[in-house]
């Protein structure tokens, strides 16, 4: 089973206005739309369209958080969420004018005893199930906290994966992470460095491989995406044809196509394919990739 760890979702409330948007004056939308977010939550949605079983875990407050949740159970996700008692999910809402403005929420504060909750459900993971962290930690809990969760695992057979930046990233790698997944801007941000050739990212994610990480996947946007396998082999893939009309989702996307194409195959290249089309896949759409999407776009490799 794969398991996905959201600390803190994110109903995000989108509206379209039809020029630029205007202070000190009523603005009226031309369209709008929600969409259930959060690292976590994508990687669990991608992984449903790929019919691929995963549970999300996390934590919802209030009646902003049961919408959430149900939401994403109406969409066939399966979730585990810890139910805080004080507070409300967040709240984003995301402009789309001649320019794009956003306004992020705080979301409610997560507590020791509802940690020892999550915890309790993480110590019920077994040998060769997955479980995704990816994202910021919230201010309100300590900066170790994935640490801390893989600490708490080290040893017991659970591939992990970590999505996060600089320290965030670097520091749990010790545990031998079975995969991370910079891209190639936040790699370069590692060493203090700008990367701009395949052979300064292969050299840096060698040096991360080094310090304990399994596989080292980067992501590239529009110039694809670079492999470096436990095994010592370099894997590069290029992206195929289509218009970026949203960039939100894209690298969890790739994580959950990832994820997925090596259960299924246990095969590295396979599980790049199938990432790639599905990171593609979110960017040419306006919301999360689908099925039919990533596998027309695996026809194109």
């Amino acid at each position: 089973m794969i398991y996905t760890v959201t600390f803190n979702p994110a109903i995000d409330y989108v509206v379209h206005l039809p020029g630029s948007l205007e202070l000190d004056a009523v603005n009226r939308t031309v369209q709008e739309e929600y969409l259930f977010g959060g690292k976590g939550i994508n990687v669990s949605s991608v992984l449903r369209a790929l019919d691929c079983e995963n549970t999300a875990l996390g934590f919802v407050a209030g009646p902003t958080g049961r919408w959430l949740e149900d939401g994403l159970r109406d969409q066939g996700v399966h979730t585990d969420f810890i139910h805080l008692t004080e507070g409300v999910t967040r709240i984003n809402v995301k402009i789309k004018a001649s320019e794009e403005t956003e306004i992020n929420g705080m979301g409610p504060q997560i507590g020791e005893a509802d940690m020892e909750q999550l915890y309790a459900k993480l110590d019920c993971l077994k040998a060769g199930d997955a479980l995704v962290l990816a994202g910021s930690i919230p201010s309100c809990l300590a900066g170790d906290t994935y640490e801390k969760i893989m600490a708490r695992l080290d040893g017991r057979g659970v591939r992990i994966v970590v999505d996060a930046t600089r320290d965030l990233l670097v520091n749990v790698l010790k545990y031998k992470p079975f995969l991370i997944k910079p891209n190639n801007h936040e790699l370069g941000e590692i060493f203090g460095r700008e990367l701009t050739t395949d052979a300064e990212i292969i050299a840096c994610a060698a040096l991360l491989q080094s310090r304990g990480a399994r596989n080292v996947l980067v992501s590239m946007a529009g110039d694809g995406a670079l492999l470096l396998d436990e095994n010592g082999n370099t894997h590069r893939m290029g992206v195929p044809k289509g218009k970026v009309l949203n960039s939100v989702g894209a690298g969890d996307s790739m994580v959950a196509g990832f994820l997925a194409g090596y259960l299924q195959k246990g095969d590295y290249e396979w599980a790049l394919r199938l990432g790639t089309a599905a990171g593609s896949a979110t960017a040419f759409s306006l919301g999360l990739a689908t099925r039919e999407k990533i596998d027309a776009l695996l026809n194109e490799f």
